[in-house]
């Protein structure tokens, strides 16, 4: 009997030697570089994978929040709530409203359920958009040569969808800009409506329309602005990205974006972005405003 007990003695102390040899397991590293693509209802955020490949076996999943954020102050709001979880270092957040901004932050969590710190903020502002839109070259037929990424119909400040993407003909002085074909058979986008600028989103091709995210910031003789957008014709070619900046009556300027697809003789498609939030910079950052 003696010999049995000490036995099953011995294998107590085994085990329980064996149960406190795992220990606690630390929190998973915070993901790092988080970003964040505009879309249409939703926000697409991408971070570093860090907090897997540090250490894959103590990680579990990663964690995604949302708040409120507030354009004026620049401030994120402090009462967070879980988006979903996720194995990859990438999640759409879907169901938002067009126009109004968002704060997201990821933590990473452990096996034994540890969690990290939050990740760095990064606000977003989801903004309706369309693909593959015609419109066609004035010069063939004046009838659905304009576009206008906003007009407010009813007077009420607030865009509606069938007050986006409308498009009109190139000899309405109330379009944002028309498709124009020069003696070359060149094709341009043409600002009409006074208040209109563009620019190219950059010298090279982008990959899509979502590639559009920061605009370029021009030069001006007070450098704690930007400078305004051209009103000139700007020519139309694919693959390349335009960024507009609009008046509205208002103190605010609007932005809006497209990428031309194709361009033909007669017609050119395009993909087209609008910032619904009244000076919201999150789309594009506006010319003439301050500098951060």
């Amino acid at each position: 009997m003696r010999c049995w007990s000490t036995a099953i003695f011995i294998l107590w102390i085994a085990a329980c030697s064996s149960d406190n040899s795992t220990g606690p397991v630390d929190p998973p590293d915070v993901p790092a570089s988080i970003s964040s693509t505009s879309l249409d209802g939703a926000v697409a955020l991408t971070w570093a994978d860090n907090s897997y490949t540090a250490s894959p076996a103590n990680f579990q999943n990663y964690t995604v929040y949302s708040t409120d954020y507030d354009i004026g102050t620049g401030q994120c709001g402090t009462t967070w709530q879980v988006e979903g979880t996720t194995v990859a270092p990438e999640f759409v957040v879907g169901a938002l409203t067009n126009g109004l901004s968002r704060c997201f932050s990821v933590s990473a969590m452990a096996v034994n359920g540890a969690e990290s710190a939050r990740s760095q903020a990064r606000n977003d502002t989801p903004r309706p958009d369309a693909r593959n839109v015609v419109v066609y070259v004035r010069q063939t037929q004046d009838a659905g040569s304009g576009f206008r990424f906003w007009k407010d119909s009813n007077g009420d400040g607030q865009a509606q969808n069938d007050e986006l993407g409308i498009i009109l003909a190139g000899s309405d002085p109330t379009i944002d800009f028309s498709v124009e074909r020069d003696g070359t058979g060149a094709v341009f986008l043409s600002p009409v409506r006074h208040g209109t600028g563009v620019e190219f989103y950059s010298d090279v091709p982008v990959e899509d329309l979502t590639s559009i995210d920061v605009a370029p910031c021009l030069a001006s003789s007070d450098p704690s602005v930007c400078g305004a957008y051209r009103t000139t014709p700007i020519e139309a070619a694919p693959g390349y990205a335009y960024v507009f900046e609009m008046e509205a009556g208002d103190s605010f300027l609007r932005y809006g974006a497209l990428r031309v697809t194709h361009v033909g003789r007669t017609f050119l498609i395009m993909d087209w972005a609008y910032q619904t939030d009244p000076g919201n910079p999150e789309l594009l950052v506006g010319s003439r405003i301050a500098r951060d």
